[in-house]
C-alpha cells in the first residue's frame, strides 16, 4: 500500500486511466537492470525511478568527461572525472530517495550479465557497442526476460522491444545478427544530444509498459531528428537465428 506521501509524489500518473495503485505496484515491485550510464540511460534512469521503480541495477566501467555533458543529463560539471554509474546513483537518489539503486563500476561479462539478468524484470540496453549488445541479447534469451534496446547516432535514433518471455518472439540477434564489426562511436560520429534524449526517454516508457503487462508490438522503430519523423519496421523471429532458434 501507498503512503501519503507516496499519494502525492505519483499523485500525478495515478490519475492516468492506463496507470492505476496496481500498475504503481507493479513497478514498487520491480528490478530493472540498465548496462551503459550514457546519453541513454540518463533520462531513461532519471524517469524510471521518477515513476517509483523499486530497485535500479546500473553497471559502467566509464568515467564522466567534460564531452559527455552535452547529452548525458545526469551529470553535472562537477562530475567530471567520476565513475559514471556512481555519479548516476548520487543524482537518482537525490530524485527519489525510496528507490534502492545499486551501481556496479564495472565493464559486464557473460558470468556478471547471466546473474543479473535472471533477477531482473526488464533489461535496458544503453550500451554503445556491439559485443555487449550480443551479450545482453544472450543473457535475455536464456532466462526469457524483455529486452529493451536503444542506440543513437549523429541525428538518427532507434528503438526495440523485445518482449522474450514469450518463446515465439525475435531477439536482438533476429533483427541485427550475431556479429559484432561496425560499432561506430559518438567521438567518431558526433550525437545531437536531444535525439539520443529522445531514445531513451522512450526506453523508460517501455520499461514501464512492459512492467504493467502491456503489450508492444514487436517492431523496430527508427527516427529521424532532421525532420522529426519516425518510421516502423515489424519484425518476427528468426528461425534460423544462432541465438534464439533453439527455444
Amino acid at each position: 500500500m501507498l503512503n501519503d506521501d507516496q499519494l502525492l509524489r505519483y499523485s500525478r500518473q495515478l490519475m492516468v486511466e492506463e496507470f492505476d495503485l496496481a500498475g504503481q505496484d507493479a513497478l514498487a515491485g520491480a528490478r530493472v537492470l540498465v548496462v551503459g550510464c550514457g546519453g541513454l540511460a540518463s533520462p531513461a534512469t532519471l524517469y524510471l525511478v521518477g515513476a517509483g521503480v523499486g530497485e535500479l541495477v546500473l553497471a559502467d566501467d566509464d568515467a564522466v568527461e567534460l564531452s559527455n555533458l552535452h547529452r548525458q543529463v545526469a551529470f553535472r560539471s562537477a562530475d567530471v572525472g567520476q565513475s559514471k554509474a556512481e555519479a548516476l546513483k548520487a543524482q537518482l537518489l537525490a530524485l527519489n530517495p525510496e528507490v534502492s539503486v545499486q551501481a556496479h563500476t564495472l565493464r559486464v561479462d557473460v558470468d556478471w550479465l547471466d546473474r543479473e539478468v535472471a533477477a531482473a524484470s526488464v533489461v535496458l540496453d544503453c550500451t554503445d557497442n556491439f559485443a555487449t549488445r550480443q551479450s545482453i541479447n544472450q543473457a535475455c534469451v536464456a532466462h526469457r526476460k524483455p529486452l529493451i534496446s536503444g542506440a543513437a547516432i549523429r541525428m538518427d535514433g532507434q528503438l526495440a522491444v523485445f518482449d522474450l518471455r514469450q518463446a515465439d518472439n525475435a531477439c536482438y540477434a533476429c533483427v541485427y545478427g550475431d556479429g559484432t564489426d561496425g560499432d561506430l562511436a559518438c567521438s567518431q560520429a558526433g550525437i545531437v544530444g536531444p535525439v539520443v534524449g529522445t531514445i531513451g526517454t522512450l526506453q523508460a516508457l517501455a520499461a514501464i509498459q512492459v512492467l504493467q503487462g502491456k503489450p508492444l508490438p514487436a517492431s523496430l522503430r527508427l527516427f529521424d531528428g532532421r525532420t522529426l519523423s519516425w518510421r516502423e519496421m515489424r519484425f518476427h523471429k528468426d528461425p534460423a537465428c544462432p541465438i534464439c532458434s533453439w527455444q
